[in-house]
């Protein structure tokens, strides 16, 4: 019998991040908060089957996506005779489910890699004491821009989430969002996010503030125990060094207590690539397309 997908819904949310936590390999897509703010953008639809909960994307065009739960215990031979998997690919697996199935299925499934998707990986106490060579350029920038403003951070709340869409709509100004597909399609979820804040279970995160204004902001969550993942991060250009800024006061306030954060992908964009690796990161969730082949 085929699975019967339906569209995300909040009142489910607890469940989800419960199914989450059983997850062996947990990558940034899958927090509820990435699937929540992104869902009308994908066209993203769950179905709750075999102790997991398996998300289908329907655009720009039908994939499955890997399975939310502990997928060790899934009958995977029995699901592939069931077609399941017959008509789409798995996009997004994490490599360490994409090693059980290769292992396990052999000839029968083609792997892919999708570099754009991997999560970016970074050691929290680096991107706090920006030590070394390595760092002398994002360390000078900081230090220039908290000798040169009268800053102070605070954590965000819906309660800021006015001053904070006053900045993104002039970040969309600057940045001609409306003229990018992708641009457009961010801002849209952030404006989602910001209207579901008190709504959302683990988002928090945090903000600059000068002479009265915000001036940059950054949307996270704990992943895990051990891992933040940063799902937004915005800033007024006007301030040379802002995000370095905003990403090293962030951490230092509200990261101490992780051990990684997780930058999450860039999409194959060259200028995201090049940002993502000029912090070192020291390791990546790395995903694949997986299809079945047909018999």
């Amino acid at each position: 019998m085929a699975w019967q997908f339906k569209p995300l819904s909040l009142d489910r949310q607890h469940a989800y991040r419960e199914a989450l936590e059983l997850t062996p390999e947990k990558a940034s897509d899958y927090s509820f908060i990435n699937i929540w703010g992104w869902a009308e953008e994908h066209g993203l639809e769950w179905s709750w089957q075999e102790a997991c909960v398996w998300i289908r994307q329907t655009r720009p065009t039908p994939s499955l996506w890997a399975p939310v739960g502990d997928w060790r215990e899934l009958d995977w031979p029995r699901l592939r005779a069931q077609g399941h998997f017959t008509q789409m690919p798995m996009n997004r697996t994490p490599q360490m489910l994409t090693d059980h199935l290769a292992a396990s299925f052999g000839s029968e499934v083609s792997v892919t890699p999708q570099r754009g998707q991997w999560d970016y990986l970074y050691d929290i106490g680096e991107l706090i004491q920006l030590k070394g060579k390595r760092f002398h350029k994002k360390k000078n920038l900081l230090s220039q821009f908290m000798r040169r403003y009268a800053y102070n951070y605070l954590p965000l709340s819906a309660r800021e989430s006015t001053h904070a869409l006053a900045l993104q709509e002039d970040w969309c100004q600057w940045r001609d969002c409306e003229s990018q597909k992708a641009l457009a399609a961010e801002n849209r979820v952030i404006r989602k996010l910001f209207r579901d804040w008190e709504h959302l279970e683990g988002i928090n995160g945090g903000a600059l503030r000068v002479d009265g204004r915000i001036i940059a902001y950054t949307i996270a969550e704990a992943l895990t125990p051990e891992m933040l993942v940063i799902h937004i991060e915005k800033g007024d250009p006007g301030f040379k060094g802002v995000y370095q800024a905003i990403n090293q006061i962030h951490l230092s306030r509200e990261g101490k207590s992780h051990t990684w954060v997780n930058r999450e992908q860039d999409l194959d964009s060259e200028g995201l690539r090049k940002a993502k690796l000029s912090y070192h990161p020291v390791e990546f969730i790395r995903k694949c397309s997986v299809r079945f082949n047909s018999t």
